[in-house]
């Protein structure tokens, strides 16, 4: 090469990956937040807390006030078992739902995330089962693929995963030479689906993997955030301390952005996950911690939270209200929800002329770990914590869902509007996506806002 140095090709090093890179596939969930944060989306597709219900004067004192008095012990490195407060205020949240534990039950985590994948890292070789919901949550696909970990689904119906349909999978894949090791569920206003599992299902489903020597893996981070505060059902930990590892998070009841989690298990596992857990993070964020501690202990929290729940519950009904005003015909899966992260409902398969690719300036994500409902048909998610709610009603759009802008005028002319609620009238080419594929939409509203699907 002439008037320079030659260029060297830059070296291909896939062909170096371990086999296991094959499941780090990028999330179509993660794929649909990152349109989900730019300024002027409202986003229908992720249950991102609102966090304008804080008081954020008083969090930013309390920072303030841990930085000025701790500072040196709060910017150093701290314990991989979390702040030695810490343990025992999780303690006094998991009681709501009566569990009672010990601190030393309890594993601080970088998130209840971090916590799914110590538990999936500590217990299973590749090869292994995890039974699960199906669907499930996405974010757990991803742990479970990351370890080669085969997921095998049980449906869910209204009142969750069904006990008896547990135990008769967990029988099959024994009979069939796999091993099972733990059940994946999501009790509380499941995600994605929104059911809770009843109280006599939980029960009866810790009965099932106690008798069978299978553990229950119970994620729980929406437990606080249900509707009807004065009826909460007991936590599958509670039932049965030995049997259920149990995943919380102050995502949902605080601040997600903090990374701080919790595990609660048996003495000699949480030691094992403690160490699991140094191998990797070393420690969760000593003043994310200090913050949640702070902040969960004060006055502030209870009223925050309450703000929060009744917030989310007039959005949940401004949703409801639109899917009752704007879904087509045939729709299944609109029963209101009881809590405040999200709702499901999706379509039968005679809404052919119905099309999820919506018009220009939509964009979507194909997600296959998200299995069609029991109707055949692709279902749909909708969550509603981020920004407020605003009404867009118009005439139906024909054999589609409605225009959730309506007609707009532009230059005094009446003119199409530029978008439409999950979809409508199918474009030239557009079809529905076959079964088991779940397709989140980001719609492109005019100002002030835009509305994201799952």
């Amino acid at each position: 090469m002439t008037g320079g140095a030659a260029v060297t090709p830059r070296p291909d090093h896939t062909s170096l990956f371990a086999h296991r890179s094959e499941e780090f596939r990028p999330s179509p969930v993660r794929a649909v937040f990152e349109i989900a944060m730019r300024p002027g989306i409202i986003s229908l597709a992720g249950g991102n807390p609102d966090m304008s219900v804080l008081p954020h004067d008083v969090v930013a004192a309390m920072t303030a006030r841990i930085l000025t008095e701790r500072g040196p012990e709060v910017l150093q490195y701290g314990s991989g078992a979390g702040i030695e407060r810490l343990p025992g205020l999780v303690v006094e949240l998991m009681r709501l739902q009566g569990a009672e534990t010990t601190p030393d039950t309890i594993q601080i985590t970088a998130g209840s995330q971090a916590g799914l994948d110590l538990v999936t890292k500590l217990f299973c070789d590749p090869g292994d089962v995890v039974v699960a919901e199906g669907p499930t949550y996405v974010g757990a696909l991803g742990v479970f693929g990351s370890y080669e970990v085969e997921v095998a689904h049980v449906d869910v119906d209204d009142d969750g995963l069904d006990p008896d349909a547990v135990a008769e999978r967990i029988d099959g894949l024994r009979a069939a030479g796999r091993r099972v090791k733990f059940v994946y569920t999501i009790p509380n206003f499941h995600n994605p689906t929104g059911v809770t599992l009843t109280e006599e299902r939980r029960r009866r489903l810790v009965e099932v993997c106690a008798e069978r020597g299978v553990l229950i893996l119970e994620d729980d981070p929406y437990a606080l955030l249900g509707f009807d505060r004065a009826h909460r059902l007991p936590s599958l930990y509670s039932l049965d301390p030995g049997t259920v590892i149990h995943l919380g998070s102050f995502s949902k009841i605080f601040s997600p952005g903090l990374r701080v989690g919790w595990i609660a298990a048996v003495p000699a596992v949480r030691a094992r996950l403690q160490i699991a857990a140094e191998a990797v993070t070393i420690h969760p964020s000593v003043l994310g911690q200090e913050l949640a501690a702070e902040y969960v202990a004060s006055e502030h929290w209870r009223p925050a939270l309450d703000r929060a729940v009744d917030l989310y519950r007039s959005r949940c009904a401004a949703m409801m209200a639109a899917l009752e005003e704007f879904m087509p015909g045939g729709c299944a899966g609109r029963d209101r929800p009881a809590a405040s992260s999200r709702g499901w409902t999706s379509t039968r398969p005679s809404t052919t002329g119905t099309s999820w690719a919506g018009p220009s300036g939509t964009a979507w994500c194909s997600c296959p770990a998200v299995p069609a409902t029991r109707t055949g048909a692709p279902p749909r998610a909708c969550a509603w914590p981020t920004p407020r709610p605003r009404r867009r009603t118009s005439p139906r759009g024909s054999g589609g869902w409605g225009r959730c802008c309506g007609a707009e005028r532009r230059n005094g002319r009446a003119a199409e509007p530029r978008c439409r609620l999950r979809g409508g009238p199918s474009p030239e080419g557009a079809s529905l996506p076959p079964p088991g594929v779940h397709r989140s939409a980001a719609v492109a509203v005019p100002s002030p806002g835009a509305i994201l699907t799952t």
